[in-house]
């Protein structure tokens, strides 16, 4: 869960990181194909909640920047959000399987078979599609204020 605050100040992230963690939220089971609301989950179904510098640290951002959320709930396993009773989608948690994941790169221009271990951001995914078009990533503004890299060879 990511929230980014109208008020962004230390009182409001306590506050709103004590109303999360205090709180039982309405869930349904997967026995139940009404979706009639049957249990609930402690802590808003949260682990954690982490706000100001700590989401800022969590997403490796410069302090109060404002493009990071201001509070993130990291959800228990097996919670899912969603607008009513049925699960569409989900993007996944915090664990590593959830955010550590393959990246592959096919096609002209990229050699066949390479393995690179390293650690990869996704915003080095776009400028990388446009070096291998033979385009320049430094065209897109965010490549050239964040001083985005391609992604390594090998």
């Amino acid at each position: 869960m990511q929230l980014w605050l109208s008020n962004r100040s230390a009182a409001a992230e306590a506050f709103v990181t004590s109303y999360l963690m205090s709180h039982a939220a309405k869930a349904n089971t997967v026995n139940d194909p009404k979706g009639v609301y049957s249990t609930s989950v402690s802590h808003s179904g949260l682990t954690s909640v982490r706000a100001g510098r700590a989401v800022d640290a969590l997403f490796g951002a410069p302090a109060g920047d404002s493009h990071a959320p201001d509070v993130v709930g990291i959800a228990q396993p097996g919670v899912v959000y969603t607008g009513g009773v049925a699960k569409i989608a989900e993007h996944g948690g915090d664990s590593a399987d959830d955010r550590d994941v393959a990246l592959v790169v096919a096609g002209a221009g990229v050699a066949h078979g390479v393995r690179n271990g390293r650690a990869v951001q996704t915003t080095q995914i776009a400028p990388t599609i446009l070096h291998l078009l033979g385009l320049d990533p430094r065209a897109l503004q965010a490549v050239r204020i964040d001083h985005t890299a391609v992604l390594p060879r090998g």
